[in-house]
């Protein structure tokens, strides 16, 4: 039987948790002197209160946690995050519908980064950086967070956070799970860290390099400007963040092992080799067609090629140009590489390098099947054989990935919208990517989309995040039975 008492539990420590990153942001308001500091310090208030007293009767319940409690816990999260996420911004006046501030509020827990908002510049520093801290919570994964700073969760099993970092990678950071989760927090914080001081370097201010680096390792995209990064588009900064975005895009573990000096660890993974591999050749294609095709100077169609390519790889959804006008060429490999993702392990969304790898070596394997029918023929990843039943589920999450994107583009294409704009807009939402392809392209936002289908927009979102099955599983009958 579902154990919903502990999941009341969780979820009130997950809100004080949330509360107090409200507080930071009621920080950064009272540092520029903000109206918005009063509407950060009640919504902390009201969501510490309601976690508080939601906790209180339960603070001594037996913490016994399953799958089951697994699956709810890791989508009722996102969901209450998202929820009381919305407080600042409704609070504050920035934005006027309880709609429109959801769609906000899950695209940047989400790490999608599409936005509903028309004037970005304009709103309080405090919202700008709450929006961005929204994604450097999201792409980190709350739970993970949580692991480490809270003692009273630290029995939530190995489940949870695989359920967070899809994939399962061969080498595990640390066998505690509390441990674990403390050094990939630690990595990220780092890495952000590292980041806000390059940004300073380039001239970013300091506010904006704070937000920027947020968003870049959450491989999220929200932006402090209404044109993106085209105000900051210099050189040195399109290359510092196009590497970051890359790392942001890499699994963890092996961020982990770099830092430790380990690099075989690195060239021996076969996900990251093929990840790179990727990055490598279309940025080689893409960078010489605007050298020749769209006249950009060597420098530029490099720095904007592989800018461009591994912002929409790692599904982060950052641009400086709008792609959409360097002709069809461009515009279909933007598309494709709609569908690739990071590695696992890594904050990124989207389908994900390694169960494209796994894909092409099963398709690879089942030619040599052909041949030979009677032979034991089996999928390697890093010299591992994979079982068939992995190869399974990972077909049916394809299948199930690219069914919701068709459905997506059917539902999209009802309210007028044309096929380009309804495939790209669903496969974008899905991907936790942002921007699309037609009407909803780099340098548009979806405050013309309508309601119904904002609300549809941030399913899409939710599913994309926490990997289609993980929801998808708390709508059948079965999961409820004892």
């Amino acid at each position: 039987m579902i154990n919903f008492r502990i999941i009341a539990r969780v979820f009130s420590l997950m809100l004080i948790f949330e509360g107090l990153f409200m507080l930071l942001s009621t920080t950064v308001s009272l540092v520029y002197h903000e109206h918005a500091a009063s509407s950060f310090l009640f919504s902390a208030l009201i969501t510490i209160i309601t976690g508080v007293l939601v906790f209180t009767p339960l603070r001594n319940e037996e913490r016994i946690y399953g799958n089951k409690e697994g699956y709810i816990i890791v989508t009722g999260i996102w969901i209450l995050f998202s929820l009381f996420g919305t407080l600042p911004f409704i609070l504050s006046g920035s934005i006027k519908n309880f709609g429109d501030a959801f769609f906000e509020s899950i695209s940047g827990f989400t790490t999608t980064g599409a936005t509903i908002l028309t004037d970005i510049e304009s709103l309080p520093h405090g919202i700008i950086f709450w929006r961005s801290l929204t994604q450097w919570l999201g792409g980190i994964g709350i739970i993970i967070i949580s692991l480490s700073f809270f003692p009273v969760v630290k029995s939530i099993n190995i489940h949870l956070a695989a359920t967070e970092f899809s994939g399962q990678p061969t080498d595990k950071i640390h066998p505690r799970i509390k441990d674990a989760a403390k050094r990939l927090v630690t990595i990220y914080c780092l890495l952000t860290l590292a980041e806000i001081l390059l940004l300073i370097i380039g001239k970013m201010p300091l506010f904006d390099s704070v937000c920027h680096s947020f968003s870049t390792l959450s491989t999220g995209g929200f932006s402090t400007h209404n044109d993106g990064l085209t105000d900051f588009a210099s050189p040195y900064i399109k290359i510092i963040i196009t590497i970051f975005m890359f790392i942001a895009g890499t699994n963890m573990t092996l961020v982990y092992f770099g830092l430790k000096g380990n690099f075989r660890k690195i060239i021996g993974n076969n996900e990251f080799v093929f990840y790179t591999l990727i990055c490598f050749i279309f940025i080689l294609v893409g960078s010489a067609f605007l050298h020749i095709k769209a006249g950009f100077s060597t420098g530029q169609s490099i720095t904007d090629g592989a800018f461009h390519i591994v912002s929409i790889i790692t599904t982060t959804g950052f641009y400086t140009q709008d792609y959409n006008l360097w002709g069809n060429f461009m515009i279909i490999i933007m598309f494709i590489l709609m569908f690739t993702g990071g590695t696992a392990g890594s904050t990124s969304g989207g389908v994900k390098i390694v169960r494209l790898l796994l894909i092409t070596k099963n398709d690879r394997q089942e030619l040599k099947r052909l041949i030979h029918p009677n032979a034991f023929i089996p999928v390697r990843l890093d010299k591992h054989i994979i079982p068939q039943t992995t190869i399974y589920n990972l077909l049916v999450f394809i299948t199930i990935y690219f069914f919701v994107i068709c459905f997506g583009t059917f539902v999209i294409s009802m309210m007028d919208y044309d096929m380009i704009t309804s495939f790209s807009t669903s496969a974008s939402m899905l991907g936790n990517i942002g921007p699309g392809l037609g009407t909803f392209g780099p340098f548009t936002n979806y405050s013309s989309f309508p309601m119904p289908g904002k609300w549809f927009l941030s399913g899409l979102m939710l599913l994309g995040r926490l990997e289609l099955l993980t929801v998808m599983i708390l709508f059948t009958k079965n999961f409820y039975r004892h």
